[in-house]
């Protein structure tokens, strides 16, 4: 990990935790409770650990009134129930301040395009879903500024994601189940930047447990330098409430916090949310290019992409900038070589090779490397055959076959669509596999081949892959 900077010092006492709210047994426990809560979110000073000094605002009574001023509450300096109820709340564990606000000394990241490491994980979830539930929580922020936020695998990363227990060598060690959620520091060099995850709480994808995605999301709002909002609904604002993260949408308060400081996005980028089947359910609906990646099936088309997973009948859209900001929009071909866990794209003469989204060094490069004539001058369409270990390119009435073992364009290519692939038409847009099918799509219609039987099984509509049916 990082070497820890100076400058932490001055943030030690400001990094942002989730802490889950205790119960409270009597009247002189509640006292005791209320006093711990002020100490540590309205800077409630002692003098020698025991007694409370008396001076203004720096009184119990003055920084009782500035919480219950903070909330919206009744302001009358008096401990009661209703007080009382919101600090029993699960929360951040920074001091409170007014709307959206800054940390002291306003520190921000001095560059738009942010990496970070997830160095280990929660038993909890799949590796999978941990990994989808934080690059979701960047891209709340990325979405509305211009910072672009890239996950790597070794090597020095900006932010620093790790769930741990107890201890960790911060000066802010974890309390067991039920306490301190989760932390992270504003933006610098060392620790700063990094955000915790406390391995005692049940971390989840959904309303049981903890939610990942909804105190990442706040986590790395102080990341990238936001402290706290007053404003109720707000990421920010300090209490950990539930929300439904498949609806989840910035405030207009978190994205004029986040702007003050970063400026608006260059390319504004749709919220996340599942598609709308009544809005996406098309009978023309055309694909550019489609391709599996990782369990999953991307459908392209122009700016923007589809995402399904087979296994559930979930859909979302998402702009290509938001995951291969170097991709230029209307990608035409597309295809994923699980062997090697890498994705390429195609548009033009050129070709895009990707590990996760981390685009590979010398690309693009021409789509004459991989063997085509002079005359080939774009691909129309690729798909990866799992079996055979090849690809296969569309381009008019005719297909090549490479060989991903060998790196070379297979001899006798290429033939005719037609001759190998009986009862398809020409000019292929798209095409994938899926259970030993593949499946060709050529405007409205789309084509379930069987490379068993070598035949057309069946014609469905383009769009039958986002829920869509013929009633729709």
């Amino acid at each position: 990990m990082k070497s820890v900077s100076l400058l932490l010092v001055i943030y030690l006492t400001v990094s942002d935790a989730f802490p889950a709210a205790r119960e409270i047994k009597d009247g002189h426990d509640s006292m005791q409770m209320a006093k711990e809560y002020l100490k540590k979110h309205y800077t409630l000073a002692t003098d020698d650990g025991k007694h409370f000094r008396h001076q203004n605002r720096d009184t119990y009574s003055g920084k009782l009134r500035q919480m219950q001023e903070f909330f919206g509450l009744e302001v009358t300096g008096k401990l009661d129930n209703e007080t009382l109820e919101v600090m029993r709340q699960p929360r951040c564990g920074v001091t409170d301040m007014g709307k959206y606000s800054t940390f002291p000394r306003r520190p921000v990241w001095k560059k738009t395009e942010l990496t970070y490491r997830i160095l280990n994980y929660t038993p909890d979830m799949e590796q999978s879903d941990v990994d989808s539930v934080i690059e979701k929580a960047f891209l709340v922020w990325s979405q509305v500024t211009p910072l672009i936020f890239t996950k790597i695998h070794g090597g020095t990363a900006d932010i620093y994601i790790s769930f741990v227990a107890g201890y960790h060598e911060d000066f802010e060690p974890f309390d067991g189940p039920s306490g301190t959620l989760a932390h992270a520091y504003p933006p610098g060099d060392g620790l700063l930047g990094d955000a915790h995850f406390d391995e005692d709480e049940n971390w989840t994808k959904g309303s049981d447990g903890t939610n990942l995605f909804l105190v990442a999301a706040h986590e790395f709002g102080h990341s990238l330098g936001l402290h706290h909002s007053n404003v109720f609904g707000a990421l920010m604002y300090p209490n950990y409430v539930y929300s439904d993260p498949d609806h989840f949408q910035l405030s207009q308060d978190d994205i004029s916090g986040i702007q003050d400081l970063y400026g608006a996005a260059t390319y504004p980028i749709p919220p996340i949310k599942p598609t709308n089947p009544t809005t996406t359910c098309n009978r023309r609906m055309t694909f550019s290019a489609v391709t599996t990646f990782r369990g999953e099936i991307l459908f392209f088309k122009d700016k923007m992409f589809w995402r399904k997973i087979p296994s559930s009948s979930e859909v979302r859209s998402y702009s290509v900038l938001s995951f291969w900001p170097s991709l230029p929009s209307g990608i035409e071909a597309a295809y994923e070589n699980p062997a090697t866990d890498q994705i390429y794209f195609f548009k033009g003469s050129k070709y895009w090779a990707f590990s996760g989204t981390d685009m590979l060094e010398g690309y693009p490069k021409n789509i004459h490397r991989f063997g085509f004539p002079s005359s080939v001058k774009k691909i129309d369409a690729a798909v990866y055959d799992e079996v055979t270990e090849k690809t296969y390119f569309f381009v008019e009435n005719k297909y090549w076959s490479y060989n991903e073992r060998t790196k070379t364009m297979e001899k006798g290519f290429p033939k005719h669509i037609v001759g190998d692939f009986p009862g398809l038409v020409q000019n292929i847009q798209a095409v994938f596999q899926s259970d030993g099918f593949l499946y060709f799509f050529k405007g409205k219609w789309q084509y379930e081949f069987s490379t068993t039987f070598k035949r057309v099984m069946r014609i469905l509509r383009t769009d039958s892959w986002l829920g869509c049916n013929d009633e729709n």
